[in-house]
């Protein structure tokens, strides 16, 4: 199975349960990856933002408090959707490779650890960027292959799969192909899992790791694992040209 195997995600975000306990290590690595998220759309000044793959709406919550903008944001899940428009925001269920709004209707577009779920990378790349204004910014962020390798070397998880998704190590070539300027901000350190517990929650919270839970013996002492995470900052969006200009330039 892999994670941009619509199956997978489908099943993995009917409940906020898996996310909780994935997203409760995001504060204890060091500088937070949503932080940077933030300040990069504050020297943006954007007036409208859109979040893609906005899970249930904690950091699109932010974004809408803290920078004062208007905030739109879409998951494919239903339960997702419902507990972002508890926070406030304006939510619906859509699929980002055929994103409901009009060409040009934002600043800036937000990809915070999803665009490894998404099957047609291309195509989402192209909505996203038929979406954002001439000159907007899509600030990404995304895990790297290596993400936490101590914890799944413990249990023996291969993490090869990770190599075909969208990823640390590739997202700054994958997104030069859709933007002209393409920037990488590493956000690095260690996560402490205090015991065999800890561990089993972690490893248990995804469908890629729930058969390896029992391979965590009740003997294993604390572990440090490092979290590898990127946030990629993309600008000047390249729009294809239309056919309609093509058919004119070689008539």
């Amino acid at each position: 199975m892999r994670s941009d195997d619509p199956a997978f995600v489908a099943s993995e975000y009917t409940t906020e349960r898996g996310l909780e306990a994935r997203s409760s290590i995001y504060g204890h690595a060091g500088r937070d990856a949503r932080d940077v998220v933030l300040d990069e759309l504050r020297a943006v000044v954007p007036r409208r933002v859109l979040e893609v793959g906005c899970g249930w709406g904690e950091l699109a919550a932010r974004i809408q408090k803290e920078l004062g903008c208007v905030v739109a944001a879409l998951d494919l899940s239903p339960r997702m959707v419902e507990l972002a428009r508890g926070r406030g925001v304006d939510a619906r269920v859509a699929d980002v490779q055929d994103i409901p709004f009009e060409d040009g209707e934002f600043d800036a577009v937000v990809a915070a650890w999803m665009l490894y779920h998404v099957p047609d990378l291309r195509r989402c790349l192209g909505e996203i960027v038929r979406v954002l204004r001439p000159g907007g910014t899509l600030v990404a962020v995304t895990n790297g292959v290596r993400d936490l390798a101590e914890l799944w070397a413990l249990v023996g998880r291969d993490l090869e799969p990770r190599s075909s998704t969208f990823r640390a190590e590739n997202g700054e070539s994958i997104l030069r192909g859709h933007f002209g300027s393409v920037r990488r901000i590493d956000v690095v350190g260690p996560v402490s899992f205090p015991d065999a517990d800890a561990i089993r929650r972690y490893v248990g919270s995804s469908a890629l790791g729930r058969d390896l839970v029992h391979s965590v013996p009740d003997s294993t002492p604390a572990l440090t694992a490092t979290k590898v995470v990127a946030v990629l900052v993309a600008t000047d969006p390249c729009r294809p040209t239309p056919l309609s200009a093509v058919a004119s330039e070689t008539s």
